[in-house]
């Protein structure tokens, strides 16, 4: 702390995860805490050898400060996202719990119409999942099943709030589930 009032700023390695890929930025911000808030969908990577390798490439990873009223291309859509969603009812309700549960229903045009209950961690990925079809079939999946597993949810979507569930509602649905064939 300075004398006025000002809180250090350090840099912190930012992912925006879209599944078959990734951009990284460091940026400079006071907390992991406010990376988070600014800007939608980005997680701060905190593993150590991941952190180490971005530091010690040549050419380096672009760096923002989280004040700059202009950020590069696809962080400044990130930042837009969020703005968009603070200050409405619910926004950051789920963002600081270790486990969350959540009922989301899947319906595309060219798939049957489905519900998935997730169990998701505090990066947004899932831990374990039931998918609900119409007909009463219910299997279970965990990570061994997935190809990749991206972030799935944004945490501190205001969105989220209306889909969670208990963890007593998810645990009965996954005992009841038979295990999802996969051939990973």
């Amino acid at each position: 702390m300075t004398g006025n009032g000002a809180v250090h700023k350090r840099s912190f390695l930012a992912l925006h995860d879209y599944g078959m890929g990734g951009s990284w930025w460091w940026v400079r911000a006071r907390s992991e805490r406010e990376v988070l808030e600014t800007f939608a969908w980005v997680e701060v990577v905190t593993d150590p050898d991941t952190v180490a390798r971005f530091e010690d490439e040549d050419e380096g990873l672009e760096e923002v400060d989280i004040d700059d009223p202009r950020m590069p291309p696809g962080l400044d859509g990130l930042r837009a996202k969020r703005d968009a969603q603070r200050g409405r009812e619910g926004f950051g309700a789920l963002a600081d719990r270790d486990i969350v549960h959540l009922r989301r229903r899947w319906d595309e045009e060219d798939d049957e119409p489905v519900v998935y209950l997730m169990e998701v961690g505090s990066d947004g990925r899932r831990i374990r999942q039931v998918e609900l079809a119409e007909d009463g079939t219910a299997l279970r999946s965990g990570p061994g099943d997935w190809p990749f597993n991206p972030p799935i949810v944004d945490l501190f979507d205001p969105g989220l709030a209306s889909q969670e569930i208990s963890r007593t509602e998810f645990e009965e649905h996954w005992v009841r589930a038979r295990q999802a064939d996969t051939d990973l």
